[in-house]
């Protein structure tokens, strides 16, 4: 029997040009210290305090507590990921609730303001998994799926 209910409409976040660009410059920091140090390496520390500074600065924004974890997560810390992960996923549905989302539809990759929720989501599903909270982990899955699947497909490859 088809849904015979309408889709929810997309929820799309406000564009944030202040935090954008503090961290834009902290992600400047961290490609530097990349190059220094050399790509991937583990036990580089180049960018961690910029991107300390501006979760501080702007607490809100979802896009460096994804950016913290994913570092966490590089540096074999899942621990650390994961909270850093579950900050930002909850400071993005409070935002999300204020702009409309009610628990349910999309919320567009494509949508650039968005993404910081989302990849706070992958974050902390690949978080979970590694410390073993495996429905967590599913439930993180899942809800990826369900606000874009194009999300699901970017973060995963």
């Amino acid at each position: 029997m088809p849904n015979l209910l309408p889709e929810p409409a997309a929820t799309l976040l406000p564009a944030t040009p202040d935090a954008d660009a503090a961290f834009a410059g902290a992600s400047a920091a961290e490609v530097a210290a990349a190059e220094v140090g050399g790509v991937g390496s583990a036990d580089a520390v180049g960018g961690w305090d910029e991107l300390k500074s501006v979760a501080a600065k702007f607490p809100t924004y979802s896009a460096v507590w994804a950016r913290l974890a994913e570092r966490a997560l590089t540096a074999g810390d899942p621990v650390t990921a994961y909270a850093y992960a579950r900050t930002g996923y909850h400071r993005g549905l409070d935002q999300l609730r204020r702009n409309g989302w009610r628990g349910h539809g999309p919320v567009p990759w494509s949508h650039e303001p968005n993404r910081g929720f989302l990849r706070s989501v992958s974050a902390l599903g690949r978080a979970a998994d590694a410390i073993g909270e495996a429905d967590e982990a599913a439930r993180c899955a899942q809800l990826l799926r369900d606000c874009d699947p194009a999300a699901g497909d970017a973060l995963s490859g």
